[in-house]
Parts: structure tokens; C-alpha cells; sequence
């Protein structure tokens, strides 16, 4: 944290930028034209109300950081080993521009693959790179890797991706909090929660498979097996129907087919979800009459969905709760998972999409190992992809089979431009690399996921070096490759304000002088009393799942467990579920000494049972493995997991790792239903103990 001396810094409003639904409303402090201090949320905003994480609160140590790209660098060594000379932004651009033609000129257009995600949610930022690859015609980018599940799973319901007020949960009598660990992911839910506790004397339920931060403060921890979460939504129901908690004049004027979910129910008892969740038969009844008593009851419902094969189904089984019951009609009851259906959007100047080519290939972010192998089912019997641009993400590390990753990234026919904060393992494996700055470097507009804001960032400091905006590489890689598009010639705040008023939202000026817009719908709109969003407006239990995505062989007619997920085995007896850590996001801050210091190093969590029979003791070795590969981690006993369950908290760098090989070498790339993703919490391992000599931790290495 730079020192502030006796200057007393000013504050300015700022947006949190990280991929989290929160999508904080920031106060920074300035000290000067290059030096930011500490982070707060701020108070005025309704939801944030003052309260962010603690890794974005100490934001100067990443935006400080010493080991920050200041530079533009060419590789000098084999690829992956740092070995780099740095060069000018004219020739970084220039050879970027070359190779990105050469590839076009062998191949088509296609053999280009401009590929991003979320490292930014900013609309300019981080969705500009599609207008290059619109005007050039290079390969497409379908995103699949986080809400490819959890999005569909609510839509099949409701037919809108919006929910009641997330603010409402202040004025709920009971919180469930149903895949997500807030505490760690979602700081906001907890602060309207446990208001919620406080002031009117709410119940707080958390549904996960660990005992987690967010289940520590809970009322109630139902801590089923993962991917079982369809499984007790139809034994709950079971019971709201049998136990007379089903409002059956709200079903018939909103519900679809109910008497034939009654009836599908009828053997979905508690005792039947019992054998598959794991949890006491008794504690499913419990929550189901404290659900069914309760009117006020608010399903907050996470992204943990979509880290299961299953998830879509999960999801969808449920939002079915809060229909079974009526909790639609009453404020603080409902539910909700994200706001992005409230969003008008014309991002024509910002994506280039007058210019859009349906007939060019879309190619999977999730399945980037396989293409980049050459397999011709992902590659859509196209060319190879031969040249990248990569901004906002580090697939190296996030993406799934991992081992097949690095074998892409390591082809010598490959260029890879990875414009970014820091050295990752992705910018590793580049050509080129370009230093990028971060949010408070540059302009762009945000909106709310987990709420219903507009807010616009402005840029506060100087960039750090020689690091440049995501917009300015777009631009000037368009002018060496001759694309063309008016977009290219306006600047960030020009496209933000543009896009604003193209949508029908109020100007950039007038978002910045208010700080942000609400954008919520009225109470009715929000909790669907003029109809789900269905031509006949009734809220769906038998969803058609062929609106939603592509892939839907199989999918069960009703709520239900779906039997697609990565079962135990024999051979494979152990589930994994890769959950956040509190104080890493996704790759990001795991480069800070605080966040690491924090987590010291990579673990898994094993049951006590479980652990003394494999011979494994706290603090030792357990490697994991299946079909795809092995790591090898410390192992911490922890009894807040059900036996036959293990975790393994963080996206950690791989090089954190004893091998050198992350928790991704274990997670698979095929694609779920019924529209892609990226099942991180679904893998069958088998575990074993280890001995080797003693190794210091992740924190050790880097203090050392």
C-alpha cells in the first residue's frame, strides 16, 4: 500500500470491474495523478451500501504491484520460459498485425481467434475486441465457460433472466442461499442477509456441499452431495404439496401443469432425496416446512449450477420452489440469480454488429485444448487456428483439461498476443506480450448482474509503464489490418456515451453526475404478477428445453435428478469440487502478497474418515487423479465435507502447485446440456497418499 504521508487523498467514484455479479459502486482514494490508497464500497449505492471484498478494498497492492507489464516484450526462448526482450509499442503492434495477416493469407480469415472473457466486465474494454474480429471476419467466440447452465436453468422457468429485487432480501424472513459461497464471491449478499437477520429475525439457509464461510453463519447448512441439487428441490416439494404448504390459487393462475408435478412428486419423498443427496431425512423435512411456513422466503441462487453437468436441470428444479409456494407475491420473496434480462443494450458501435458474418464458424472458449489440437468436430471442419489475440482472461490456468491446453498452446505454428497486467501463465506461452492497464487507467461503462445498475468508471490515474487499454490495441490493430467500422475511431468514453443513448439510457454525463442509474423494474414486473415471461404467462414446470440451447437429448420433462454427472466409482470413488477461494478471483489476485499469504498454498479438503483410511495426515500429500491426469496438493482434514467428498478451494497458478500442474489438469472439456459449459465441480478422482520431501508453501516461494 503506497504511503499517503500527510496528503490527505481524495476520493472518487469508481465501478469494481471484476467478474462478480456485484459489480461494486466504488470509492477511491486518490493521492495523486499515478497513486491510488485504499478501496471502499460506497455507502450511497443501495446494494453495495458501502461493503466490498477485502481484495478489491486493498486494490493498490495489484494496481501498485512491482511485478506489473509496463512494457511491450517480444519472446526470446521457448515458449512458457519467461525468457523476453522488451520492445516498442510500434513494433509490438506492427509483428502482432503481421502474423495476424499471414495467418489470413494461408488459411482465411478464420485461422484468427480473437479470444477474451470477464477479466473486465466493462462493456467497452472487455466486448470491443469483437467489433475487430466482426470487420476482419475472424473466427467467433461463443462463452460458455460460467453461465452456460445456470442461465438456461432460470430462463426454462420464468422465460426471463431477471428476478425479484436483490435488494428485497433486506425485507425477506428467510434467505436461502443456494450455490454460491457469498462470503467469498458475493460479499453484498451476505450484508442484505444478515440485515435481514437483524432487523426482522430471518432465517438464514445456505445449500452447498462444504461447510463454506457463507454456511458457517447459517441457520441451517443443508451440505448435500455435488450435483444432487434437483434431488432435494423435488423432495422439498414433495412435501410442500403433501403437507398443504402448495398455494394452489396461485399455480392455477401461474403455473403451467402443477397437478402434474404433484404427481410426478409422488415418489420424490424426502427419504428418496435422502439417498441421493446424503442429507438426514429429517433435516429435508425441516427446511421444506420452514420453506412452505415461511411467504417471505428468498431463493438466492448462485453460480455453483453451472459447474455441474446436471446444472441446468438443478437450477430449474429450484426456482420451481418459489412457484410451488407463491413466494412471487410478496416482497422479499422470489427469487433471484441475475439481473441481466432487466438490460437494453444497442452495443452496435461498441461490437461492430452491422458487420456481423453468421456464415463464420463459432469456435467454444470451453473447448480451446481440443481446437487448438486440431480436433474437426470443434474446429467445424475448418482451418486451423493459427494466430490469437487474447485479452481479459488466462486459459492456461481457468480452462478445463488442462493438459490438452498446454499441448495447444505449445504448437510452434501458433502466434499468441496476450494483452494483460501481468506475467500469467497464458502470456507465458505468448509471442507478444502487452502490458495492459487496469480499471482506474482507463474509461468504460459497467452494468449490475447481481443488481440493477448502470455505472460508469472514469479513468483516475495514469497508466502504470507503458500499459495501454484494451480499446487502443483494438484500434490500432485495426488500422495495420485494414478493418474498418466507426467504432474504431472514437474513444472509450465517445463509445460509452454513444452505446448509453443508442439504448435509450440516460447520457454518459448525466450516469456520471448521478454516480449510476437504476435501472430495477416496478415490484409487479420483478416478481412476474403480470405473467411469466410466456406467451400464456405461466411460470414453467415442464419447460422446453429446446428454447434455451441446442443440446437436449435427454433432458428430463420435470424437475427431477438428472443422472448425467460424473458419478463415483469403483475405480473413480471420490466426487472434487473446485470452489472459490475467498481471497483469489478466479486467476486474479493471486499475484498479490496479501491474498496469497492468506491461502498460503494449494490444499484439499478430505473428511477424517476418509483421510485416516487413505493414509493421509494433516498437512500431507494427497495426489488426485483421473483419466486426464494427476496433481499433488497438501491435504487439511476438515469434517464439513460428507465422506467420499474432497475440495479444493481457489483457481491457484499451476507453478503454485508441487508439479507444476493445477487443479485443471482434473476437470473435463466435453460439453454439457442443453448449451455448453464448464462442469468445474463435477469430477470423479481417485485419491491416494504421498510422501516426498518437505516443501515450502506457495506464500514461502514468493516471500523467499
Amino acid at each position: 500500500m503506497p504511503d499517503t504521508g500527510t496528503v490527505k487523498p481524495e476520493r472518487h467514484h469508481s465501478v469494481c470491474p471484476h467478474d462478480c455479479p456485484s459489480t461494486c459502486a466504488l470509492a477511491v482514494e486518490r493521492i495523486d495523478a499515478r497513486t491510488i490508497g485504499r478501496v471502499y464500497g460506497d455507502p450511497d449505492n443501495a446494494y453495495t451500501a458501502g461493503v466490498i471484498c477485502a481484495k478489491v478494498a486493498r486494490y493498490a497492492e495489484r494496481t501498485h504491484h512491482p511485478d506489473r507489464l509496463k512494457t511491450p516484450l517480444r519472446r526470446a526462448g521457448p515458449k512458457g520460459s519467461g525468457r523476453y526482450t522488451a520492445i516498442t509499442w510500434e513494433q509490438a503492434l506492427d509483428e502482432v498485425a503481421e502474423a495476424f495477416l499471414r495467418a489470413e493469407q494461408r488459411h482465411g480469415s478464420e485461422a484468427v481467434w480473437p479470444y477474451y472473457y470477464a477479466g473486465t466486465m466493462g462493456l467497452v474494454q472487455r466486448d470491443g475486441i469483437n467489433r475487430l474480429r466482426h470487420a476482419k471476419k475472424y473466427s467467433g467466440y461463443f462463452q460458455s465457460i460460467c453461465v452456460n447452465l445456470a442461465w438456461p436453468g432460470f430462463i426454462a422457468g420464468t422465460g426471463a433472466l431477471r428476478g425479484s429485487d436483490p435488494r428485497e432480501m433486506a425485507e425477506s424472513d428467510l434467505v436461502v442461499i443456494w450455490g454460491t459461497n457469498a462470503v467469498a464471491t458475493q460479499v453484498n449478499v451476505m450484508h442484505h442477509a444478515t440485515r435481514a437477520r437483524k432487523e426482522r429475525g430471518a432465517k438464514i439457509v445456505v445449500v452447498d456441499p462444504y461447510r463454506n464461510a457463507t454456511a458457517e453463519i447459517a441457520d441451517l447448512h443443508l451440505m448435500l452431495r455435488p450435483g444432487t441439487d434437483g434431488a432435494l428441490a423435488c423432495g422439498v416439494m414433495h412435501v410442500l404439496f403433501k403437507e398443504g404448504f402448495a398455494d394452489r390459487a396461485y399455480l392455477a393462475k401461474y403455473a403451467d401443469v402443477p397437478d402434474e408435478l404433484e404427481a410426478h412428486l409422488a415418489t420424490r419423498t424426502p427419504e428418496w432425496a435422502a439417498a441421493i443427496t446424503g442429507l438426514p431425512v429429517q433435516q429435508i423435512l425441516d427446511f421444506a416446512r420452514l420453506y412452505g411456513r415461511t411467504r417471505r422466503s428468498f431463493l438466492r441462487l448462485g453460480y455453483g449450477f453451472s459447474r455441474s453437468r446436471n446444472g441446468a436441470v438443478n437450477m430449474h428444479a429450484a426456482t420451481c420452489l418459489a412457484a410451488v409456494t407463491g413466494a412471487w407475491q410478496h416482497r422479499g420473496g422470489g427469487a433471484f440469480h441475475n439481473n441481466g434480462g432487466i438490460y437494453h443494450w444497442n452495443k452496435t458501435m461498441i461490437e461492430g454488429l452491422d458487420l456481423v458474418d453468421p456464415s463464420i464458424r463459432m469456435l467454444d472458449q470451453c473447448r480451446i485444448g481440443a481446437i487448438l489440437t486440431g480436433e474437426r468436430e470443434d474446429l467445424k471442419d475448418g482451418p486451423p487456428v493459427t494466430a490469437m489475440l487474447i485479452q481479459n482472461t488466462n486459459p492456461m490456468v481457468v480452462c478445463p483439461d488442462q493438459t490438452v491446453v498446454r499441448q495447444g498452446f505449445s504448437r510452434e505454428d501458433l502466434f499468441v498476443c496476450v494483452h494483460e497486467q501481468f506475467l500469467t501463465e497464458t502470456a507465458l506461452m505468448a509471442d507478444i506480450v502487452l502490458p495492459a492497464t487496469t480499471f482506474l487507467e482507463h474509461d468504460d461503462v459497467y452494468q449490475g448482474g447481481g443488481h440493477q445498475y448502470i455505472q460508469i468508471g472514469r479513468k483516475l490515474i495514469e497508466p502504470v509503464g507503458e500499459s495501454r487499454e484494451n480499446h487502443f490495441v483494438i484500434r490500432e490493430l485495426a488500422k495495420r489490418v485494414g478493418a474498418e467500422h466507426p467504432g474504431f475511431g472514437m474513444s472509450a468514453w465517445e463509445l460509452a456515451d454513444w452505446t448509453l443513448k443508442a439504448s435509450g439510457w440516460p447520457d454518459a454525463a448525466t450516469v456520471v453526475a448521478g454516480k449510476w442509474h437504476d435501472c430495477q423494474p416496478d415490484f409487479r414486473h420483478a416478481h412476474y404478477l403480470d405473467g411469466f415471461k410466456f406467451p400464456d404467462g405461466k411460470f414453467r414446470f415442464a419447460p422446453d428445453w429446446s428454447k434455451v440451447g441446442k443440446q437436449v437429448a435427454g433432458m428430463p420433462r420435470l424437475p427431477d435428478h438428472w443422472e448425467v454427472i460424473e458419478a463415483a466409482t469403483d475405480e473413480h470413488p471420490f466426487r472434487l469440487v473446485t470452489a472459490p477461494a475467498r481471497n483469489y478471483l478466479n486467476s486474479s489476485f493471486t499475484e498479490t502478497p496479501t491474498s496469497i499469504a492468506r491461502e498460503a498454498r494449494p490444499t484439499v479438503l478430505i473428511h477424517p474418515e476418509d483421510a485416516r483410511e487413505l493414509g493421509i495426515a494433516e498437512g500431507g500429500l494427497a495426489r488426485l487423479g483421473n483419466r486426464r491426469g494427476s496433481v499433488l496438493l497438501h491435504a487439511r482434514i476438515f469434517d464439513g465435507v460428507q465422506r467420499g467428498v474432497i475440495v479444493s478451494e481457489s483457481v491457484w497458478p499451476n507453478r503454485a502447485f508441487i508439479e507444476g500442474k493445477g487443479i485443471n489438469t482434473l476437470t473435463g472439456a466435453d460439453s454439457p446440456s442443453p448449451n455448453g459449459g464448464a462442469a468445474f465441480h463435477d469430477i470423479a478422482v481417485w485419491v491416494r497418499g504421498e510422501t516426498v520431501p518437505a516443501i515450502r508453501t506457495h506464500a514461502e516461494e514468493v516471500s523467499a
